[in-house]
């Protein structure tokens, strides 16, 4: 088991020492029994909120008094302490109308979600767990604490946190478990947009994310139903030997573990189910699905509330997704003048995704000019490639001194952009300024000087 951080050790000192019982609990005891490192500390205590308070002064945050937390700030750090509880009855399948403290941590335990989520560490070591964690977390397996459906009913946000734990810890669901979370998966309908964003970035990003969603499609559908009609959807073609569903899922397996590329596979073939048609062989086309799948993604990106800079790449990424170019430097240049570096670089990885996620039959064939792009595009980043306008080594000023002025000046930069990326010209200040001065002599972008 890992080391508790001396910052976290002074916090349960100081609750020890007025005479009050600090244990940690959660997901960071969950971390420290696996030997990983938790994201951050959560503790319980018989120690009511405002004697907590009282106890951490200035440094005490009143985050959630309704239900006994308080958030409590040491060496930079906030730690998340709630009084040992009792939930009252869930009415809105997402928090408690009410809490009553206890003195005891089991019933505190007996209120969370899963076993390997329910164990205590007391300030002195002493493991407490009363429904089997340790042994759960050997295993590798998610289980409830208690009767499943009940646990489901109370919170059903728990439902994407099994999912995101499967996906993340890359443990298998305990099957009373899973059949619960399917019975109850309507209930995921109640719960806020951005608690589920929350959660579907998070599970997307996990590393056992592929298996999660080939097994758990109806629970996932719940939350995005226009992944459903992808599942079992055959597409008929030598190509793909999986479905619609079951290549998505390889896909988003495939990429790395970076937001904009997780979604972007994720969405990039939900336009399929509505655009199949078959030619006179039998064989099975999806012309136009990439742009249905776009805008499927737009819908979804829109209810789920993303955030802007995430919609902009995902969108980026969406509407290259089909770009083809030779494994050239000239060819990978223009692309990233055009497009960006990091639009570029991933439209790479979406690429080799895409064919990993196919039928194994002519993969390294399919493989082969991506992988030849790949290194001219590592290539062309470790030479500092010019792909602005910005990093042109002649600047709007020099151009004006050259004669241009107004909008002539934008478009002059940006001419010589072009040809830097098409590898005609070399990103120099002096043969810059000699084919400024060409175009220049020849009238060159007069018309648009006003």
């Amino acid at each position: 088991m890992r080391e508790v951080p001396e910052y976290v050790k002074n916090v349960q000192q100081t609750i020890s020492a007025a005479g009050y019982t600090p244990y940690l609990v959660g997901g960071c005891v969950r971390d420290l029994l696996r030997g990983a490192e938790p994201s951050d500390y959560d503790m319980t205590t018989d120690a009511l909120p405002e004697e907590l308070m009282a106890l951490f002064g200035a440094s005490a945050h009143p985050t959630g008094l309704p239900h006994g937390t308080v958030t409590v700030v040491r060496g930079g750090h906030p730690i998340e302490i709630t009084t040992m509880r009792r939930d009252g009855a869930y009415r809105d399948n997402r928090h408690p109308e009410s809490v009553v403290f206890t003195k005891r941590v089991e019933e505190d335990l007996a209120r969370r979600d899963f076993t390997v989520n329910a164990i205590a560490l007391s300030g002195e070591g002493a493991v407490i767990d009363p429904f089997g964690g340790q042994r759960d977390l050997r295993a590798g397996v998610l289980r409830c604490v208690g009767d499943a459906e009940t646990r489901f009913a109370e919170d059903a946000l728990r439902m994407l946190r099994l999912l995101r734990f499967a996906a993340v810890l890359g443990f298998a669901i305990e099957e009373e478990t899973a059949r619960a979370a399917r019975k109850k998966r309507a209930l995921l309908e109640t719960v806020a947009h951005e608690r589920v964003y929350a959660e579907l970035n998070r599970l997307l990003c996990g590393s056992d994310v592929q298996r999660v969603l080939l097994a758990q499609p109806d629970i996932l559908g719940a939350v995005l139903p226009e992944i459903l009609p992808a599942v079992g959807f055959e597409q008929h073609n030598a190509h793909h030997c999986y479905d619609v569903w079951g290549h998505t899922c390889r896909a988003v397996g495939a990429v790395p573990p970076k937001r904009e590329l997780r979604w972007t596979m994720l969405f990039h073939d939900l336009g399929k189910p509505q655009c199949l048609t078959f030619d006179e062989q039998g064989v099975g086309h999806f012309y136009g699905h990439t742009a249905i799948s776009a805008q499927i993604a737009e819908e979804i990106m829109e209810r789920l509330r993303f955030e802007k800079s995430l919609r902009a790449q995902v969108r980026a990424q969406l509407a290259c997704f089909d770009d083809m170019f030779p494994p050239e430097r000239a060819a990978l240049h223009r692309e990233m003048a055009k497009r960006g570096r990091e639009v570029v670089g991933n439209l790479l990885l979406t690429k080799r995704a895409d064919n990993a996620a196919k039928a194994p039959e002519g993969l390294e064939r399919a493989q082969k000019p991506w992988l030849a792009a790949q290194a001219v595009y590592d290539a062309l980043i470790a030479g500092n490639a010019c792909c602005t306008v910005g990093e042109l080594a002649l600047t709007g000023d020099e151009v004006k001194e050259i004669g241009f002025a107004g909008r002539s000046v934008g478009a002059v930069l940006q001419k010589l952009l072009d040809e830097v990326a098409c590898e005609k010209l070399p990103n120099t200040k002096e043969a810059l300024r000699r084919r400024a001065g060409r175009l220049w002599r020849s009238g060159y972008g007069r018309h648009t000087m006003a």
